[in-house]
């Protein structure tokens, strides 16, 4: 008689490991970060907050509830690639295009310090940092067209948007090596499969910690933005106006 081949394991058990192998990684990758010399593992608890993606998980649950499990899957993939690509670009060519319209870096520190500070009041009222209300309208088109909703509405404003690039310009400006600038980029690297992970297990996640834990885990993630958005504000007002720190020091 010939042996039973043996089974593969089932799909959850998979997903269960892919996830935990990015867990893995993301904290090997902050491990690193830290013992860098002098190096900040700031941008990376920025971009969590920011992007969020367990705050996004309820639309895009409503987005792809008719959806097949290839589509889905699909969805999930371009989405936490394009996210990616948005926080890789802003980190390389951010401060370039901000060259090239010349704004200096001081007057656009205290813009996006501003803008994150909004999102961050967004965030405490349990709603996107980077959301609209007509992104939800915008998606909901979309779906009955049959349109992919991976990148707009999903992965642009949602996810990722004005806040994001800010953060990212920013915090390249503050490199002073280029493994440095890798290190940013390596950020959007964790940031996309964050957003893979979150989205892969979203079923799982919302039964466990339903609308009213994710509203919470938003609201926590909006006060640490808030905290970095004033001291990126306090940083890019003491570059304008150097009296104002003159009588901080005092």
């Amino acid at each position: 008689m010939l042996s039973a081949r043996p089974k593969l394991a089932e799909p959850a058990t998979w997903g269960w490991l892919l996830a935990l192998a990015v867990l893995l990684f993301g904290a090997h990758f902050l491990l690193l970060a830290m013992l860098s010399t002098r190096w900040t593992v700031k941008p990376l608890i920025a971009l969590l907050a920011i992007v969020n993606p367990i705050g996004v998980i309820p639309f895009f649950i409503h987005f792809t509830q008719g959806f097949s499990r290839e589509q889905r899957q699909r969805t999930i993939r371009v989405a936490a690639f394009s996210a990616f690509c948005v926080i890789g670009v802003s980190a390389l060519a951010g401060l370039k295009i901000i060259e090239f319209f010349g704004i200096s870096l001081a007057s656009f520190q205290v813009g996006g310090g501003m803008l994150l500070l909004i999102s961050s009041l967004q965030m405490l009222n349990a709603q996107p940092a980077e959301g609209r209300k007509e992104a939800v309208s915008e998606g909901n088109t979309k779906v009955d067209a049959g349109d992919s909703i991976a990148i707009v509405p999903l992965t642009i404003p949602l996810l990722t948007g004005p806040a994001t690039i800010s953060t990212m310009v920013i915090y390249a400006d503050k490199t002073r090596h280029w493994w440095q600038l890798a290190v940013l980029v390596g950020y959007g690297v964790v940031i996309g499969l964050a957003v893979w992970a979150a989205f892969s297990l979203s079923g799982r996640i919302a039964k466990v910690l339903g609308q009213t834990g994710i509203n919470v885990m938003t609201r926590l993630m909006g006060l640490i933005l808030a905290a970095m958005a004033v001291e990126l504000l306090a940083d890019g007002l003491t570059k304008l106006f150097p009296v104002l720190g003159s009588h901080l020091a005092r």
